[in-house]
């Protein structure tokens, strides 16, 4: 009969491989921030639009959230340790909460500034200058989010994830200040220059609360996305004539690393060798269906007892 034993695995080395060109793409879309905030203060200065120096301010704040997401998937990278036995990859989570109070207080400032506007003079605006750079910033930032966005899911980073999703939300702002400018240029009327800066705040105001849940979603332990458990069941199916059941199947995630931890009850004479194939093979097919997961499997005698699986999951094999 072979004795209750803990089986672990780590993730595979192209993991390393993966958070380390996480870790360019996050510089380089910080690089590219960077100069965009130069061009849209220029621009602001220039045009003389509310708009245009709202997205400036906006930039600002990006160039801060790229910064704490470039160190979190750096940080992330770091092995465990002593004190961090699980890892350090909830410091994506503490990026993504950055980011969102980034957003939150960009809305606010964005949300003054046109209310001013309208409230006092409406001063004439360039509209030349606003449009040409803010197309610039369309092409900049819809390339940098389509590339982060594919990195993101090459290495499950949540950090990269988060700050994509940033870089399409000031798609989105640029599009609405290109069409408040132009509407300025039809019209003649300055004041769509501030209302536009206005439904700029209330869109960045919706974005900031969505990544506040996703933030807190990992900060919360909460288990893998159904999709991902739905693999780890077939997984377990397929090994249903080599174990008896399994219960207590438990997972989360911590930035680009998926933590499963499992139960499975063999047929009591087993050899401990048997076992820990099964074990190895389960934990193999897992790592390689979700890539940079880390596996614990317990492995214990079948009594016969009926099964305590967690509410949710399908019954014991």
């Amino acid at each position: 009969m072979p004795s209750p034993e803990n089986h672990a695995s780590q993730p595979a080395g192209g993991h390393d491989h993966s958070a380390a060109a996480a870790s360019r793409v996050a510089a380089i879309s910080l690089a590219v921030t960077f100069v965009l905030l130069l061009l849209k203060l220029v621009a602001a200065i220039a045009s003389n639009s509310v708009a245009v120096l709202s997205d400036a301010v906006d930039s600002g704040a990006d160039l801060v959230g790229g910064t704490a997401a470039l160190l979190s998937v750096r940080i992330s990278r770091r092995p465990a340790d002593s004190d961090h036995p699980y890892g350090h990859g909830k410091a994506e989570a503490l990026s993504a909460s950055v980011a969102a109070a980034i957003v939150a207080i960009g809305g606010i400032v964005v949300t003054v500034q046109a209310v001013r506007r309208l409230l006092g003079d409406e001063p004439d605006i360039n509209v030349g200058v606003g449009l040409v750079v803010m197309a610039i910033a369309v092409l900049a930032n819809l390339v940098m989010s389509l590339v982060m966005r594919r990195e993101a899911e090459r290495s499950g980073s949540m950090a990269l994830r988060a700050e994509s999703t940033h870089l399409l939300t000031n798609v989105v702002q640029a599009v609405m200040i290109i069409a408040g400018l132009v509407m300025v240029l039809i019209t003649g009327e300055p004041v769509f220059d501030a209302l536009m800066a206005l439904g700029l705040a209330g869109y960045m105001a919706w974005t900031a609360v969505g990544l506040v849940r996703a933030a807190l979603s990992e900060v919360m332990d909460e288990a893998l996305p159904d999709e991902d458990q739905a693999a780890i069941h077939e997984i377990l199916m397929a090994h249903e004539g080599e174990i008896m059941g399994y219960h207590e199947l438990r997972s989360r995630r911590a930035g680009a690393t998926r933590h499963v931890d499992m139960h499975l009850t063999f047929e009591p004479g087993r050899t401990i060798e048997d076992v820990h194939r099964v074990a190895d093979h389960i934990s193999d097919e897992i790592r390689r269906k979700l890539p940079g997961s880390v596996v614990v499997i317990h492995t214990e005698p079948d009594h016969g007892e009926p099964s305590q699986d967690s509410p949710g999951e399908p019954p014991a094999l």
